[in-house]
């Protein structure tokens, strides 16, 4: 009879799991979401990279074609292929929701267009140094704190280890950010703009400082676009691309403000000929390619955050820190490739390269805020 009990509860323990093996289960869930979200880091700090291969066209031009791609066409694409039911999600989304996740989209807008002149004035590098480092800080802290989730999360070991963690990103940033304006007193101007044509140290930092207020409301537009994820699951949606439907809202709202300032800027300096005009046919079809393909590689970032985010548990805003933090690491190291940091001191490249290895272990830090 006391053998038959021992089996029973043996059995029992095999059946069901111990707490510690749901633990483990669960971290390894979130080091998998992590790794997701490196993914799309990577797609988007390597995005600006064809920009470099376009010839002869001003900046609104060859942006408001990387916008049709990335706000419109992929997304709705992506939705085909992933989420096929999306109309019906959208429409059975609460009015409310929608038009919030729509303005949130347009403010977003407005933050992506001031870091296209910030790439445009500073480089990969230092350009993505800036603008991300206060994406991450306000981008992490503001949605939880509106729905009270940070304050859940606060009572817990989780809440200190989230601030540890945007705090030593913070430390890395500047750490990075400083590493590039020693570069800009020592290297002399004609260096610079060997890499970066129209280096501008002052007006490439305010776009970034622009950048992170305004840029930030996309992950404020992630999160209260949850309700459309929701319906998206419920109406049979893999969770892994739930937010699909999502981001085709947040970004009709964002490509009607790109519309409306590259449009602006095109008739102010008569560029809006670029669109039909180039030095060849050869060139204008280029110029196309590598616009979109920016685009291309700017949105797939969402597909693989997203299953990424599905992965990180109720604190889902942390995936947004990871995001940032990593897309920082890949940005630097492309602007490495492009010689960015040619000429520069080893000096310099001793305090990027430390702010990198900073910025690597804080995104592991935010991620695993939301396991304890």
């Amino acid at each position: 009879m006391l053998v038959s009990q021992n089996i029973v509860a043996w059995m029992d323990l095999l059946s069901y799991p111990t707490e510690n093996q749901t633990t483990k289960k669960m971290n390894l869930g979130i080091l998998s979401g992590i790794m997701l979200i490196a993914l799309g880091a990577f797609s988007s700090g390597s995005f600006a990279v064809p920009f470099g291969k376009i010839k002869g066209w001003s900046w609104e031009t060859y942006w408001m074609i990387f916008s049709l791609g990335a706000y419109i066409l992929f997304p709705l694409t992506a939705c085909l292929i992933f989420a096929p039911g999306f109309v019906s999600i959208i429409s059975s989304t609460a009015s409310s929701t929608l038009v919030t996740v729509f303005l949130l989209g347009a403010l977003y807008g407005v933050g992506n267009l001031s870091f296209g002149l910030a790439l445009r004035y500073l480089g990969l590098s230092l350009g993505y140094a800036l603008s991300l480092g206060l994406m991450l800080a306000i981008g992490t802290l503001i949605p939880p704190l509106i729905d009270g989730r940070l304050q859940v999360m606060m009572q817990g070991k989780g809440g200190s280890m989230l601030l540890i963690g945007i705090l030593i990103a913070t430390v890395g940033i500047g750490i990075s950010a400083w590493s590039g304006i020693l570069k800009d007193k020592i290297m002399s101007q004609a260096k610079k703009q060997e890499s970066i044509s129209e280096f501008n140290l002052v007006k490439g930092t305010m776009a970034a400082i622009l950048v992170g207020f305004t840029g930030s409301a996309m992950s404020l537009g992630f999160e209260q676009g949850n309700p459309i994820s929701e319906n998206a699951i419920k109406l049979g949606i893999d969770p892994l691309f739930a937010m699909m439907p999502m981001v085709v809202v947040l970004f009709a709202g964002t490509f009607v403000t790109t519309i409306f300032w590259c449009t602006y800027l095109g008739y102010k300096n008569g560029s809006l000929k670029n669109y039909k005009q180039a030095e060849t046919s050869k060139i204008l079809s280029a110029n196309y390619l590598f616009g979109l393909m920016a685009g291309f590689l700017w949105f797939s970032q969402f597909i693989v955050y997203g299953m990424g985010k599905s992965k990180m548990g109720p604190y889902t805003f942390t995936s947004w820190g990871i995001l940032m933090a990593l897309t920082i690491v890949f940005a630097t190291v492309w602007g490495i490739m492009r010689k960015e940091w040619k000429g520069a001191p080893l000096k310099v490249w001793v305090l990027m390269v430390l702010s990198l290895l900073i910025i690597i272990a804080s995104s592991f830090l935010i991620g695993l805020s939301g396991t304890v």
